[in-house]
């Protein structure tokens, strides 16, 4: 048996998928190695392929898919993709759709992959660094599958040439404001500024997060199904939920506003050439038409 490594990266293990293709090795014979997860046996290298090139035909769509299925972090996932892969070149394109048992468990992947993406994107944190700093904001975030590559641009289209840097305990990227620098593994210097900022306090984002908490929607189950545990510690408000949720239920917050908020008196407004009065109930004149 085969015992190979693409170091996680799928484009080493595409051009590797590719010559096993050509030489006719069944996926029953070779195993990839994780980065976690080492074989008993050392990763040897792939023998090259002879001059007789075939001409492989692969789907575009189902590429696609086993790109974005690459990125789902489990033991064995390399192994998985290439059966796939050799399936569909063999003429059971069925191995690609959610019906077959390996194209549903590829399809599980992807929309996994995709929540854990959406997971950064709502949860990540950047903490704003002095004036004069190489950047303008650090974050530290612990995504459970490699993610970070392929959902990182959506930060750069959203804080234009603002310099940034997210650092996770496998791989980071720094967009210096024109384009994106992705690093596996994560330079130490970078890791050392993430971890710098890591539960960093916010005092305004604490107040507002608090202020703004609604009671009336609360359900546990649904708020952590959204907004996983693994993700508390790494948020400025993470440590607030606890408290607030421990309040809701003993019926110390019973509006959408925290108590000093919902303290404080409202100012009067009155409407131009009327005498109704915003947030007060207006009475119709007795005997009069409504």
């Amino acid at each position: 048996m085969l015992v190979l490594c693409c170091e996680d990266n799928f484009e080493r293990w595409r051009d590797q998928a590719r010559t096993l293709l050509v030489q006719g090795v069944a996926p029953h014979a070779v195993v990839w190695e994780d980065e976690d997860n080492r074989q008993l046996f050392a990763a040897e290298p792939l023998p090259a392929y002879g001059d007789g090139i075939k001409t492989l035909r692969v789907p575009a769509q189902l590429l696609t898919k086993l790109e974005n299925a690459a990125r789902y972090r489990t033991p064995g996932r390399w192994n998985v993709l290439y059966r796939i892969l050799w399936r569909v070149v063999k003429g059971e394109r069925e191995a690609m759709l959610a019906g077959d048992p390996d194209g549903s468990e590829l399809h599980r992947r992807i929309k996994s992959v995709s929540r854990e993406a959406h997971h950064l994107h709502a949860f990540l944190r950047f903490h704003p660094l002095p004036a004069g700093a190489d950047l303008d904001y650090v974050a530290w975030h612990e995504p459970a599958h490699d993610i970070l590559a392929s959902a990182s641009m959506h930060f750069a289209e959203r804080l234009g040439r603002q310099r940034w840097l997210i650092a996770t305990p496998r791989d980071g990227v720094w967009y210096d404001g024109q384009q994106l620098h992705y690093r596996q593994p994560c330079p130490p210097g970078w890791l050392a500024q993430a971890e710098a900022v890591r539960g960093k306090d916010d005092a305004l984002w604490e107040t507002y997060y608090a202020s703004i908490f609604n009671p009336a929607r609360l359900n546990p189950r649904v708020m952590q199904g959204h907004m996983p545990l693994r993700f508390w510690k790494g948020l400025t408000e993470g440590k607030l939920i606890p408290v607030l949720l421990s309040k809701a239920r003993a019926g110390a917050q019973k509006n959408g506003q925290a108590d000093g908020v919902a303290a404080k008196k409202g100012k009067v407004i009155r409407l131009a050439g009327d005498e109704a009065v915003i947030g007060e109930p207006v009475k119709a004149p007795i005997g009069g038409d409504i």
